[in-house]
């Protein structure tokens, strides 16, 4: 009997993780030929029958996975009919079931939110991929602002959380506040400094932390990041008062699993931008006069990026104008050319970042000892060269390899040259995705994978709860017992809530406040905004006004504004199978057929039965009309567009409060394009049609 976790081949196509080891000639081990290792260990989440498959049937590894039968299940992995299951769209978060096998419903959500961010536009591609996993990002991916704030956010929350959780346990094994570790520590560091063994005994370390995850808690107890001094390494106060989180930096409180954190990036970006704008319109308040009341009363201009900065330099007697300042255009255009490469930069190193945190904690439906092996895999010959290298000859070798790289261009340029033209795609074998790493998914790969799941069970996961009130400002649940920190209850608790002093003085500042809202200052500033706003919110009311009557007439853009503010009656539950939005300007529903023989999208006024069946056409008007309907295997693009250009959005979001709904492009093979505009659940309806079919997506 085979061992569980195989699929035999039979002679069929081989998939793209492979197909391009075999066009560049690279041998494949005739045990790989006969059988692929969908996953490496019986303790993963997963069993693959054994069953042949076609590469047209799962292109992909992440396609694999999500058909895959699969050992712990949850609801959207329960197949039991053709149509739709409903699994709690539209419902409260504590009436939905377990979803997913092996992972908990809010590190579920907490995954698409993030990935609703990341994904902007795919394109399908037929290119083979080299680590078995689609949605990697485009080379020519283009840049914009937007995209290059997702990835510093994404850097935040990865790299730089990361990094403040090993500044605060190195703080903590330094402090001797927890004297049994750092002893123990400080022991084995001094034997194998006095046996010469400092490297081996630090890969060592390594290798059982990478192979061996319940070592990880015993030499490295965990800790709320905030709870935790860098500098001290005791207890302390968290920034926002109340220990409300585990995995942010503040500790603020949060509705949802993970919400703290992703507010602490978009703040850290807009932090960033704020001292940017600062710096640049010369922003230098200790130089301003003590008193000032028009200064108080005035905008900051900070929020006029570059025309706040050539404000200031006509003021400074400068001469901000193009005709004179030759340096303007030019520098401006090569700042903004190279924002791509820095983007893609950014984005690499939080990929990266996900790629290994995924490898040593992997998330099921993936292989969970595959990737732990091979990362220990690479340091074990490292562990057996440190034990016979002694200190001089590493120097020795060390100043001989910079002899060898300093001396030796004339033959590395030969054999770059060698390589690009036997190998012109030898960089991307190199790729720590496509050698180390290969086949370990980024969150993004991830999630894909697991809504992939969801539509080959017929049941499409319900999209992350709202979070449209406030956090309740109270401590999360902590045992106290279980921390590793040298600290008592008291001290604990007293550190997790928020002091009872703070916490009258904001109450009775808030009593103050109230009553003495009916007599507010006079503040021009204010009231200089307040009609500033209410003229812009006129403006806003009497354009949209227009193109309602511009519509009728057969305006095409007039047509994609309607319905960009929604009303109370443009709002309802939407989703699994249909979903409110509008097609040139009519009201109607998205539908998407699953369950029918050919899965399809389309447009009709009115909506379906909500099984996923197949919606018919039909020719009378006073009937269910169906606009468009196209194959989801045609599907070559989908784009995320905005229901207003951004400016204008900014605009109408200050003016209004309001939110835009925002639409969607879908373009097939033959080059048809359909937009779709105030979509409700516009996020949701893109993910579904991005997991549906069986393309190979490319991010752009």
């Amino acid at each position: 009997m085979p061992m569980p976790g195989y699929v035999f081949r039979d002679g069929q196509p081989n998939p793209d993780s492979e197909m391009q080891e075999q066009q560049h000639g690279l041998q494949v081990a005739a045990s790989s030929t006969d059988m692929r290792r969908v996953s490496t260990s019986t303790s993963s989440a997963m069993n693959t029958p054994a069953s042949s498959t076609t590469d047209s049937d799962h292109p992909t590894d992440s396609h694999a996975l999500a058909n895959a039968d699969h050992d712990e299940k949850g609801a959207a992995q329960v197949n039991e009919h053709d149509k739709v299951k409903n699994l709690g769209w539209n419902e409260h978060p504590k009436e939905i079931p377990g979803l997913v096998g092996g992972l908990d419903n809010d590190d579920l959500w907490a995954l698409v939110r993030r990935f609703n961010k990341q994904m902007y536009h795919v394109k399908a591609t037929k290119e083979p991929l080299l680590a078995g996993l689609d949605l990697n990002i485009a080379d020519e991916d283009e840049f914009s602002p937007d995209k290059l704030r997702a990835n510093v956010e994404r850097l935040y929350m990865t790299v730089i959380i990361g990094l403040m959780g090993f500044g605060k346990q190195i703080a903590r094994l330094r402090s001797w506040r927890e004297p049994r570790r750092t002893g123990a520590f400080a022991a084995v560091y001094a034997i194998a400094w006095l046996l010469n063994l400092l490297v081996p005994t630090f890969l060592t370390t390594f290798i059982v932390l990478i192979v061996y995850p319940p070592a990880r808690p015993i030499l490295f107890p965990p800790a709320p990041l905030a709870l935790v001094d860098s500098n001290t390494g005791g207890v302390q106060s968290p920034a926002a008062g109340v220990l409300g989180s585990h995995d942010s930096a503040t500790g603020a409180p949060e509705k949802h699993k993970g919400e703290a954190v992703e507010q602490e990036a978009s703040n850290f970006v807009s932090g960033i931008g704020s001292i940017a704008l600062s710096s640049a319109t010369g922003k230098h308040e200790q130089g301003d006069p003590d008193s000032d009341p028009l200064n108080k009363s005035v905008p900051d201009p900070t929020r006029l990026a570059m025309a706040g900065a050539d404000a200031k330099t006509a003021a400074s007697g400068g001469t901000p104008s193009e005709h004179h300042d030759k340096t303007k255009q030019p520098m401006e255009d090569a700042m903004w050319g190279k924002m791509r490469p820095v983007m893609h930069v950014v984005g690499d190193v939080a990929d990266g970042w996900e790629r290994f945190a995924n490898a040593l904690s992997p998330t099921s439906p993936f292989p969970k000892e595959r990737p732990r092996l091979v990362l220990a895999s690479v340091l074990i010959p490292g562990v057996a060269v440190s034990l016979v290298t002694t200190s001089a000859m590493f120097v020795r070798m060390t100043s001989f390899g910079i002899g060898v790289g300093f001396f030796s261009d004339p033959l590395v340029w030969r054999g770059l040259d060698w390589l690009n033209t036997n190998y012109p795609n030898w960089q991307k074998f190199l790729e720590i995705r496509n050698s180390l790493l290969k086949g370990v998914p980024t969150d993004a790969q991830l999630t894909i994978t697991l809504l992939r799941i969801g539509e080959a069970n017929k049941a499409p996961l319900p999209p992350p709860p709202s979070s449209d009130q406030p956090p309740p400002n109270k401590p999360k649940s902590l045992n106290g017992d279980e921390l590793a920190l040298d600290a008592s209850n008291e001290e604990i608790h007293s550190a997790i809530h928020e002091d009872p002093a703070e916490k009258e003085a904001a109450e009775a500042a808030t009593a103050t406040t109230a009553g003495t809202e009916g007599k507010p200052k006079h503040r021009h500033g204010e009231h200089i905004l307040g009609f500033f706003k209410g003229t812009t919110k006129t403006g806003v009311e009497t354009k949209l006004g227009v193109d309602v009557l511009r519509a009728k007439i057969g305006s095409t853009h007039a047509k994609n504004h309607l319905g960009v503010l929604p009303k109370a009656a443009d709002l309802g539950p939407s989703g699994p199978v249909d979903f409110k939005g509008r097609y040139k300007g009519h009201r109607g529903w998205i539908n998407i057929s699953t369950a029918a023989a050919v899965p399809c999208v389309s447009w009709s006024n009115e909506p379906s039965d909500g099984t996923g069946g197949a919606v018919e056409h039909t020719i009378d008007k006073h009937d269910k009309h169906v606009a468009f309907k196209v194959p989801i295997k045609d599907i070559q693009e989908l784009k995320k567009v905005g229901g207003l250009g951004w400016k204008a959005k900014i605009v109408v979001g200050w003016a209004t409060g309001k939110t835009v709904a925002d639409g969607l492009e879908i373009v097939d093979k033959e080059g048809n394009t359909w937009k779709l505009t105030a979509i409700q659940y516009r996020e949701e309806l893109f993910n579904r049609l991005l997991a549906i079919g069986g393309q190979k997506w490319e991010s752009w």
